[in-house]
Formats: C-alpha cells, structure tokens, sequence
C-alpha cells in the first residue's frame, strides 16, 4: 500500500489522522492518505502568510517568480507519465486521457511562467496640480484553492499558475477522492525550489478541512472548482474573513446540431464531449439538442459509436471508458438513468450497470423527446447523453438555454451567419463552433448562473489573484498651508 503526506511549510508530514484511498477499478484499498484537519489547516495558512509577508519569496523579482514556474513546468513535464499514473489509479481517469492532459498542463506553468513580469501598473494623468499617482497591482494575499477528483492536475494548474504569477501564496486541498496525484505534485514544487509556505498542499473532508481553509481569517481569495451545493458552503464560510472568490462550478451543457452540419465529424465530438473522462467533466456536452430531420440518422451513428467503446481497465492503454471515480457516483448515475426511464425518457444504449468489480458504467443514451425527464436538468457526472429534438433555430437556441447553469455549449453547422447568431444567443461562459472541448491555457474558462464566477486561464486570470493599490505623491517643495488659516 503506498502512502502520501501533506505538503506543509516546505515539510512533508504525515499528520495525527488517516484515511484509506479506494481503486475505483477494483473497489480496493490501494494508498494511505494523509487527513487534514483545523490544526493542519491553520497552520498551512500561517506558512503561507509569513511566506508571503517575510520570507525570501516577498523578496523575489517577478522575473525570479517565473523562473521558478518554468523549472516547475519542466518538472511536470518529466514526470509526467508518473503523475498520470496515479491520477489513474486514485480516479479510475483512463490512461490514455491522463497522460495527454498532463503533458499538456507544463503549458499552463509555461504560460504563467511567461506572465509573471508582464503583471503592469499604470500612471494617472490626475486632475491636480504637483501631484504623480501610480496604481501598483500586488498580490491578493493567501489564496484558498480547492481542488476536485476529476482532472485535478489541469484544475489545480489553471489556480496554481497565474496565482504564483502574480505573487501570492497558497493552500491547496486536494479532493479527498483520488488526492494522490496533487500530493505527489508537492514533490515537484519542492524539487523546483519554491521557499517553504509559498505552496501547501493537503487533503481532507469538508467540514473538518474544507470549512476551515474557507473561513480561515488570512485567507482573501478561495478558488473552487466543484459543484454548486459545496460553493455554496464556501461563499457562506467566506462571509467569516470577505474574501473574494472564483468558482467553476457544474454544468448541463447543450450541443447542438444542426441538419447541414457534419454529421460524422459532430458524432466524434458529441462522443468525446459526453463519454470522454466516463462523462466526469464539468464541460460534458450532455444534452443533444438535435434538428428533427436528422435526428434519427445521427442517433444511429452515436449509437454505433457509443457501442463500439471499450470499456475497461483504466491503466491499459486500449481502454476507451473507465470506471466513474467513487461508488457514490456510481450509484447517482445509476438512480438517475432509472428515475428518467421512468420518466418516460427511452433507453437508446447502455443504461445498466456491468457485473463485476469496480465502478463502471456504460456509455448510455436516452432519448427524451417529448417528456419532462430530469435528465435535461440534473448533472449526472457521468456517461449519459439526453437527447432532444428541434425543428427551428429559435426553438434551438430556447432549448439551449432552458437550464440554470451555463458553463459550455457546442454549436455544428454549416452556416456562418446562424454560427454568428448563436454565439451571441448562447449563454453560456464557452462556445464552441464545430470543435468541443478545446482548451488552452491562453483563452479564459468559466461560466454564467449556477455554473459560477470568474475565469481561469488567460492573463486575466493573473490579474484577479491581485489588487491594486494608489499611491500619491506630491511633487511640490512648497509647504502644506495650514487648512485652518482662511485666505
């Protein structure tokens, strides 16, 4: 069994209490794990804010910060395999995906590597006579980031990176569900010589280590990444030290294909959007919003496709479809398919739970024309496609936006100037045109209604882990007057 340790003030600890991690491809105990508590919490929190203020970090050039980024970036880059080796294991993520996405993410420490001595001031031309003022950006302060199961390395990167960028130091919690990869990360950081307190990371559950790290008095910014109901847990225990926070939450996100699109082109991307990651993204395209006239053919390819994926052990290299990260989410996934048949939604594919070990679940389609069924509006987290049709581009684009949340939404067809107009109509934080799922550390990420606030990636993203401070200064050798002498 291996066992992980917190990453606190520069020192890897193993701490007063542990937890067992689970194989979600066995249902096995596979790793020892490290359970952070208020202690732990706190004292993470206090490392970071004598980093920030005191230590050999303050002190550094911005150049100097992204310096250090870039050797970070070099690090994961190398280790790159061996990170998406346990982010395998501790999620059930296949490998195929994780090792492409970790590679990937030394691009985001590149990225803000790049950024760290762009972060500007500026000069105002002000309206008063002897007097220059200049706005300094500095760091916001200790930054909160909370990190979820699925992609942690990606999710983490996207706060990690434009947070160091810009100064500030940080307390990482990694999701107690699969937080090996994270822990095992803190390695790097130390190898790459960040001083200590400037990156914690630790593990452990909401109300014991979550709630902590949210309310904690030196906290100013929480980054959050999850669903809905556990942000709204962090904006409440935000309300205790007003810091400022940025949430990517979940969504129920619409593609939409229209009858002069490609059809087989828009089938991949409709199966990489819902079935890559067993469907555990928060990007998922998981409502088909399909034109009438073709519904039925484009059902038949998704059909052909989704049967073809195999399903199997994350680690092999030909596993297509893995097992979702935790029974809980097997069992959700489960009642939820259940409670929309019963809805009257129909089982196009899939739909069943497999025999065996672990916590797999099918690539499953259902077929809600017509009914009211609660797959077009709960996110299942998992490999389910709901499917709807439509018959005019207004009637579409109704459908696309009859949900709460507003993260991403895909749009096929052919015709630019209706491409045009549902880019604009579309509410929702990402569009994708004829792609899904494209990302890149350049562009910022983020959503509308219950799928959150604020962006991640981009230099806008550096810029929110500041804050700006005015400075005057008075050019003039001339005394104050006295402001109680009238002249």
């Amino acid at each position: 069994m291996q066992r992980f340790q917190s990453y606190i003030n520069g020192e890897f600890l193993d701490g007063e209490a542990r937890f067992q991690s689970i194989d979600p491809a066995t249902g096995d105990v596979w790793a020892d794990m490290p359970e952070a508590r208020e202690a732990d919490v706190d004292n993470a929190v206090n490392a970071a804010e004598r980093a920030l203020y005191e230590g050999p970090w303050a002190r550094l050039t911005a150049t100097q910060r992204g310096k250090l980024l870039y050797k970070l970036a070099d690090l994961v880059a190398a280790n790159a395999q061996k990170l998406a080796e346990l982010e395998t294991r501790d999620t059930g993520k296949i490998i195929r995906e994780t090792s492409a996405q970790i590679a990937y993410v030394a691009d985001y420490y590149r990225y803000y590597a790049g950024i760290a001595d762009k972060i500007e001031g500026s000069y105002l031309p002000i309206d008063k006579p002897d007097m220059d003022v200049w706005l300094r950006r500095e760091p916001i302060g200790v930054a909160a980031m909370v990190v979820p199961w699925n992609s942690q390395l990606f999710l983490s990167a996207v706060k990690i990176g434009p947070a160091l960028a810009a100064g500030c130091t940080m307390v990482i919690k990694a999701s107690e569900d699969g937080p090996a990869p994270l822990l095992e990360f803190a390695r790097l950081v130390h190898e790459a010589g960040f001083p200590a307190g400037v990156v914690n990371i630790l593990t452990g559950f909401g109300p014991s280590c979550g709630a902590a790290l949210a309310r904690h008095p030196k906290v100013a910014h929480i980054a959050f990444t999850g669903g809905p109901e556990t942000a709204r847990h962090i904006v409440r225990n935000s309300a205790e030290n007003l810091a400022s926070t940025s949430l990517e939450l979940g969504g129920k996100s619409p593609f939409i294909v229209f009858a002069d699109a490609d059809l087989e082109s828009a089938a991949n991307a409709q199966v990489a959007g819902i079935f890559a990651a067993t469907g555990q993204s928060c990007v998922a395209g998981s409502r088909l919003i399909v034109e009438r006239s073709v519904k039925d053919t484009f059902l038949s390819i998704l059909k052909h496709k989704a049967e073809a994926i195999r399903i199997g052990a994350p680690l092999d290299m030909a596993t297509e479809v893995g097992p979702l990260a935790t029974k809980r989410q097997q069992d959700h996934v489960a009642a939820l398919v259940e409670k929309s048949v019963g809805s009257g939604a129909r089982l196009v594919v899939g739909g069943h739970r497999p025999d065996g070990n672990g916590y797999y679940f099918p690539p499953t389609i259902l077929d809600c024309d017509g009914v009211a069924s609660p797959s077009l509006t709960e996110e299942f987290f998992g490999p389910v496609l709901s499917v709807v049709s439509f018959e005019t581009e207004a009637e579409a684009l109704k459908l696309a936006n009859d949900t709460r949340y507003g993260l991403a939404s895909g749009v096929f067809t052919q015709n630019l100037t209706r491409a045009h107009r549902l880019m604009k109509g579309i509410r929702a934080g990402v569009v994708w045109v004829n792609t899904y799922r494209a990302v890149s550390p350049i562009a910022p990420f983020g959503g509308f209604g219950l799928s959150g606030h604020g962006r991640e990636g981009g230099i806008a993203a550096a810029l929110d882990y500041t804050r700006t401070k005015t400075i005057w200064l008075r050019t003039s050798d001339d005394p104050i007057p006295d402001p109680f002498v009238m002249r």
